[in-house]
C-alpha cells in the first residue's frame, strides 16, 4: 500500500473534480470495476493527479467516505439555531460546489463492501454525532429523523434541477424548511 498523500485543501486544482467524479463511480458501480484512469477523465484530470493527491484508489475511496468535514460545517451552529443553518449549509455547499455533502450516502444501498463502509461512516460521523448534540428523549430516534429530512432536501434539490427549490433564495428554503428540523432537534 502506498502512503496516502497529504491531502490539499479543498480549493486545490482539481480536488473537488476528482472527489466529484469518485463519489459517481463508486456510488454507481462496484469497488473493484472503479479505475482510477476513468475517475481521472470524467474529472477531467490526469491519473497522475490523482496519485499525487490521494496516493491510490483506496486512499481517494477513503475521502470519498469521509462525512467528517461535513458535519463539522452542518454541526458548527449552537443549538437553538442549527436547523437554519443546516439548511442554508446544505443548500450553500451544493450551490458553490455542484454536489450535495451527504447525498451520496443513498447510494451506498447495496450490499458490497464499500457500500457498507459508507453507510457505517455516515452513521457515525452523522447520525451518531447529531444525536449526541441532542438533548431530551429518543436523541437517536430524532438524530436518524433529522438526517432523513436532510437528505430528502437534498434528493429534492437534485431532482428538481431547475424546479422551484433549485430557485429559490437559500433564506426562504430555511424558512419554509428549518422549522421542522429545529422541532426535532429540540423535541
Amino acid at each position: 500500500m502506498t502512503a496516502q498523500a497529504a491531502p490539499g485543501p479543498d480549493t486545490a486544482p482539481g480536488r473537488i473534480a476528482i472527489l466529484r467524479a469518485a463519489r459517481r463511480a463508486f456510488a454507481l458501480r462496484p469497488y473493484a470495476e472503479v479505475t482510477l484512469r476513468a475517475i481521472a477523465a470524467d474529472a477531467g484530470v490526469s491519473a497522475s493527479l490523482i496519485v499525487k493527491r490521494f496516493g491510490s484508489k483506496e486512499h481517494l475511496f477513503t475521502a470519498v467516505a469521509d462525512f467528517g468535514p461535513a458535519a463539522d460545517e452542518l454541526f458548527s451552529a449552537p443549538l437553538p439555531e442549527l436547523g437554519r443553518h443546516l439548511v442554508l449549509t446544505l443548500v450553500g455547499r451544493r450551490r458553490a460546489q455542484q454536489g450535495d455533502p451527504l447525498l451520496r450516502v443513498v447510494f451506498s444501498l447495496g450490499i458490497s463492501d464499500e457500500r457498507s463502509l459508507l453507510r457505517d461512516r455516515f452513521q457515525e460521523q452523522i447520525t451518531d454525532r447529531l444525536a449526541t448534540l441532542l438533548t431530551g428523549p429518543d436523541t437517536a430516534l430524532r438524530a436518524e429523523l433529522i438526517a432523513g429530512q436532510l437528505l430528502g432536501l437534498g434528493a429534492t434539490l437534485s431532482i428538481h434541477r431547475t424546479g422551484a427549490a433549485s430557485l429559490a433564495a437559500p433564506d426562504r428554503l430555511a424558512d419554509l424548511y428549518a422549522p421542522a428540523l429545529q422541532q426535532l432537534l429540540t423535541g
